[in-house]
């Protein structure tokens, strides 16, 4: 019975032994392995081998800072995934004085386990304070409309800062992005007056720029419409004109002889005139010059003129 009873306790121990041997690590995870209370080596996932006694994971102390009451967490498990931190809201003092409230979020990954673990006391705390100073030097040096107008430039700022400071530490920082940039009451207040008028004097702007258009088209027209009529002014005259001239040079050839030509144009312009000064409602008395009654002894002329040819 003593034989079986050391057999069972020594089996029992074995299969303790064995089973405190054997570590299975999920997928993304990982678990940093001390020995003697040194470093030894950081298990892969799945089916890993220590030994006990020996061997023993080492416990590492994570804050919560998400969670609306500060926590700790203890665990010998380092997820290796991206994680995202949602920092508490803090107040940062812009360039011009002006105190904003900062909403902010980290996103981050564990790339080195051993750094993780041995070169800072607790990561998750020690990274939230490096953000937090970090946001209140990148903000203190932009006055408050460049930090509302440029939250891409700040999120690329502080991603590359806290890259470079979180790298001894084993953690690439992805992204960060500020979800809200709220400034007081009153600042407020004055920033939606001033997008008011803003928005009234493009709109007046607009109007402005309507009716400038609207008096350029105007003019416009009525420049083409000046030149089409004088256009046509023109035509219209050169094909008198040359109505005109034919009618001369039909005329010339009918008399014959430029004396018959010029006699002939005499009597007619006289008779022309003759009929525009006594054309008046008016007019009682018609005063005629000296020199018409000669040429309209000429114009009997013209019915021998006529005759002739």
């Amino acid at each position: 019975m003593e034989g079986l009873l050391v057999f069972i306790l020594v089996a029992i121990l074995l299969i303790i032994f064995f089973a405190k041997s054997i570590k299975i690590v999920p997928q993304s995870s990982t678990m940093v392995i001390e020995r003697l209370g040194r470093y030894n080596r950081t298990l892969d996932s799945g089916i890993n081998l220590i030994i006990p006694i020996l061997d023993k994971p080492r416990v590492v102390t994570w804050d919560l800072p998400s969670s609306a009451v500060q926590e700790k967490r203890r665990s010998a498990w380092i997820d290796l995934r991206e994680q995202i931190y949602d920092y508490p809201k803090q107040q940062v003092i812009t360039k011009d004085n002006v105190n904003v409230e900062i909403d902010a979020l980290l996103y981050f990954q564990i790339i080195d386990p051993e750094k993780a673990v041995y070169e800072i006391s607790n990561l998750t705390r020690a990274i939230e304070m490096l953000t937090q100073t970090t946001l209140r030097n990148a903000l203190g040096e932009l006055e408050l409309d460049e930090s509302l107008t440029s939250r891409d430039t700040i999120n690329m700022k502080l991603r590359d800062i806290l890259d470079d400071a979180t790298d001894k530490w084993g953690v690439k920082v992805n992204r960060v992005e500020l979800k809200d940039i709220t400034p007081p009451a009153s600042i407020q207040e004055e920033m939606e007056k001033q997008m008011k008028a803003e928005r009234e004097r493009r709109a007046t702007i607009l109007i402005a720029e309507g009716e400038k258009q609207a008096k350029i088209l105007e003019a416009q027209g009525y420049q083409e419409s000046q030149i089409s009529m004088a256009e046509g002014e023109k035509q219209a005259a050169i094909l008198k004109a040359q109505g005109e001239a034919e009618a001369i040079e039909k005329i010339k050839a009918a008399l014959g002889s430029d004396e018959d030509y010029t006699k002939y144009m005499l009597a007619v312009k006289y008779i022309e005139t003759l009929k525009e000064m006594v054309s008046g409602k008016d007019n009682k008395v018609v005063y005629m010059p000296y020199e018409a009654s000669g040429v309209l002894g000429s114009i009997g002329g013209i019915k021998d003129l006529f005759e002739r040819k």
